[in-house]
């Protein structure tokens, strides 16, 4: 995950942890490991596809990166 001294590469996928418990595995009843896995991708999908973020300038995650590429 991160390189040695360098605490700082791990904070994106610490952040985006963090959101994944909070809007979805604390919101839901998880009654099989095939559930929280279909759930996790079904998160994922939402995360990157159709979740809008304020300091994207109310863009998803995959078009503030297409943007950036165009």
């Amino acid at each position: 995950m991160s390189r040695v001294a360098k605490c700082l590469d791990n904070q994106p996928i610490e952040s985006f942890w963090g959101t994944l418990k909070a809007e979805y595995y604390y919101l839901h009843s998880i009654e099989s490991e095939n559930e929280l896995i279909q759930g996790i991708h079904t998160y994922i999908d939402f995360y990157q596809n159709e979740r809008v973020v304020a300091k994207f300038n109310g863009l998803t995650p995959s078009e503030y990166r297409n943007k950036a590429i165009i």
